[in-house]
Order: structure tokens, then sequence, then C-alpha cells
């Protein structure tokens, strides 16, 4: 209960940071204090609780009866929508940039490698959480097969969804791209991930709060710096709306 609390008051803290601070934040020196404030926030909980902490997981009957959508709730596109049609038969997960071996997954490919199930609690920046049962294979698996190059710093996640007109991304470094608890899900409850949640592929950020688990991934791309993607905050909400890039809980 008191981990629950503490993750709720996180949670609470970042929704504050993204409405009633959103003047303070969108200052030169607010930036500045929230950068701060962000990079000591990575260090203590990294700190204090090591770099491979397990987020808390649940029993199977504190699932919620239903994960609520948010943010994009579908991908506009006939491709998307034949691919749904099709059950996702021709998804393609592409692993690129800093690697030895460049990978092009398909659905069956990653229901063959090694799979991680875990039930977690979701915590979105707008404050509101469910209890949901992930299921797939684990990053590191997918980055270790494509043999990442020593100077990638970052993973960057593309995805096929729009939002206000912009292409949705996000970023982890590689102590979270490494963690055990990262997985490419693409079954939510032991079913596949419904449309509104992210499918077929959701990413799962264990640590961190829900607008960095990209939902209809697409592509993992090993980066050395996150400067020239985007605006070169790391992500789509980073780039639009000054969120923290690292939104750990």
């Amino acid at each position: 209960m008191a981990d629950i609390k503490r993750r709720s008051l996180l949670a609470g803290l970042a929704a504050l940071g993204t409405g009633a601070c959103a003047k303070i934040a969108n200052s030169d020196t607010g930036q500045s204090l929230f950068d701060t404030a962000e990079d000591w926030h990575r260090i203590a909980q990294r700190t204090l609780a090591g770099r491979q902490r397990l987020a808390p997981e649940y029993a199977p009957e504190d699932r919620s009866p239903d994960f609520r959508g948010n943010g994009s709730l579908t991908v506009d596109t006939p491709e998307y929508r034949t691919q749904l049609a099709n059950g996702f038969s021709d998804w393609r997960l592409t692993v690129s940039g800093l690697v030895e071996a460049p990978l092009s997954l398909s659905m069956d490919d990653l229901r063959a490698l090694p799979q991680r199930t875990q039930i977690t609690r979701h915590d979105c920046v707008e404050g509101w959480s469910a209890i949901g049962e992930w299921t797939g294979p684990q990053l590191s698996n997918l980055l270790d097969s494509a043999r990442v190059r020593p100077e990638a710093n970052f993973i960057v996640f593309t995805c096929a969804d729009t939002l206000y007109g912009r292409d949705y991304y996000e970023s982890v470094d590689m102590i979270d791209a490494y963690h055990p608890q990262s997985i490419i899900a693409h079954k939510l409850n032991g079913k596949p991930i419904p449309e509104k949640n992210g499918a077929p592929l959701r990413m799962r950020i264990e640590r961190q709060l829900g607008y960095k688990h990209a939902k209809y991934l697409t592509g993992i791309v090993a980066v050395a710096s996150l400067d020239d993607i985007g605006e070169g905050k790391g992500g789509f909400w980073e780039d639009i709306g000054n969120y923290q890039w690292y939104a750990g809980i």
C-alpha cells in the first residue's frame, strides 16, 4: 500500500508538472529547474533502488476489469486497417541504427522468442492507473541478437501512430533498455493487445510513466544521441509538452 501511495504521489507530481506548472516549465529558468530536478530524480532513484530494481508485480485477481486506452486509440491509415483485418500477419518490427546485425521480425518471430509475462501497474501522467498482464520477449534479447555497438547510448522506439499531426516516438537509455521488465508486449491479459491499447506491439517500460510505453511499435533504433531526433528532447510529449524525458516512478 505504501508503494502504491508513493507511485500515485509521483504520478500526481508529474501531472502537476504538465498542468499548473506549465507556465513555469516554459520559461528558461523554469525549464532549467525541471531539468535539474529530472537529473536528480534519475540519479537518486537508481542510487537508492538499484539499476535492476523490479517494478512491483501483482496477482491475477488484481488485474483491472478494463484497461483504458489513451492518447492514440488507433492508426488512421488504410495500411493499418488492412493489417488489423488480417491479424497483423504482415506486421514487421525492425531493429536498426548502431547495431552489427539489423533485424526485421514478424509477429511469429517475436512469439517464438523466450517470453516474459508480468502483471504490473500502469500509471498515466494524467492521474489514472490500471493493472494489466503483459506478455512478450524482453527487449534485451533483441538488442543482443542485433549486437548493439558500444557507442549506442539510447534506444528509440518508432511507432505507426500520429498525434496532433506528428509521429509518435519515445526513447530510453541503455539501463532501462536492458532492464528485465522492458518487454515488447503482444498480449494484454492473455489475449492479443486490443487496438485501443496499441495493437499489435507495445513497449512496456515498467519503471516509468505511461507516455514512455510506445504503442503501435514498428522500430527499435540504437543511437548515440537524441539531438537530431524530433526536436531533440527524446520523445513526442517531451518535444511538444516539455514532459520530463526520465519519467521514473
